[in-house]
């Protein structure tokens, strides 16, 4: 089934009294949302029995919980060395969603750097090829791990370059941020064809199987002439993108993703807004 819900705590959650992460599991219950993503956007310090503590929370309101690697993965990085943290940031990222009891794991694959894109696109390939490997010597093969579409020029993470990623390996899904291509391609996305052109290239390269349950960031984001500059909420009428027309094309397609509001401070608020926008398509 389709399912939506927050990336983080909205500013509603706080205000409302709650301070730990176990309480979302009941406050996005309760919002009449399906999943949460936590955030190890500043690394993974999180012990075994906080993960097991989250995880018991969430499987006892019947939320989905996913998880997303620290922002400073860049597996483009010239230096072998940090290169190689990398590989320890998505693997501890992978171990603690796996106490969690979740299976979605999303990450920032690179940043292009003084390289040529293309250099940087096939260095990062290799990478990913090192970290497959790694995903299997871990026993963590069960897990899926979603390379994001990316909103800065600068990143690595067209659709194409995603796409281009998870053919490396089943393991490997694609994280659609809509938000972010609408960003670096200047507000690209306005119509149920611009999204259904997409879905259909997905399907195209990677069949329909992978991608029927794919993973989607969606919020709208203000933007320049180098791609993202913020995270807007759904009051914004200037940045777009709008999710009415999405909703048609995922339901033209029965494709049944999760979709992790990223808004700024109202993320569980506009999962809800997608959620009734989808339901009256």
């Amino acid at each position: 089934m389709i399912k939506f819900g927050p990336s983080g705590n909205s500013e509603s959650f706080y205000a409302q009294g709650y301070a730990h992460t176990e309480q979302a599991a009941k406050y996005v219950k309760e919002m009449g949302l399906d999943c949460f993503e936590y955030s190890f956007g500043r690394g993974v310090r999180m012990t075994e029995a906080k993960a097991i503590s989250i995880g018991e929370a969430f499987r006892n309101e019947g939320i989905e919980i996913s998880v997303h690697a620290p922002y400073y993965i860049n597996f483009a990085n010239p230096s072998d060395e940090n290169a190689a943290k990398s590989y320890g940031y998505v693997l501890d990222s992978g171990k603690a969603l796996k106490l969690m009891g979740g299976r979605r794991c999303v990450f920032h694959a690179a940043t292009q750097g003084k390289m040529e894109r293309a250099e940087a696109v096939s260095l990062t390939e290799e990478r990913l090829k090192i970290l497959r490997d790694y995903i299997y010597l871990n026993g963590l093969q069960d897990l899926m791990f979603c390379p994001e579409t990316m909103g800065k020029l600068a990143q690595i993470g067209t659709l194409e370059e995603v796409v281009r990623f998870c053919k490396i390996d089943q393991i490997f899904v694609p994280a659609v941020d809509f938000g972010h291509l609408n960003a670096r391609e200047q507000g690209s996305l306005k119509t149920v064809s611009d999204y259904r052109s997409r879905l259909e290239y997905m399907i195209s390269e990677l069949g329909y199987d992978r991608v029927k349950h794919f993973h989607v960031h969606f919020s709208k984001i203000e933007y320049s002439a180098k791609g993202e500059v913020r995270h807007l909420t759904f009051e914004d009428t200037v940045y777009g993108p709008e999710f009415g027309p999405l909703a048609i094309a995922l339901k033209e397609l029965k494709l049944e993703p999760f979709i992790v509001s990223e808004s700024a401070g109202t993320q569980a608020e506009d999962a809800l807004a997608m959620k009734k926008i989808y339901e009256a398509v």
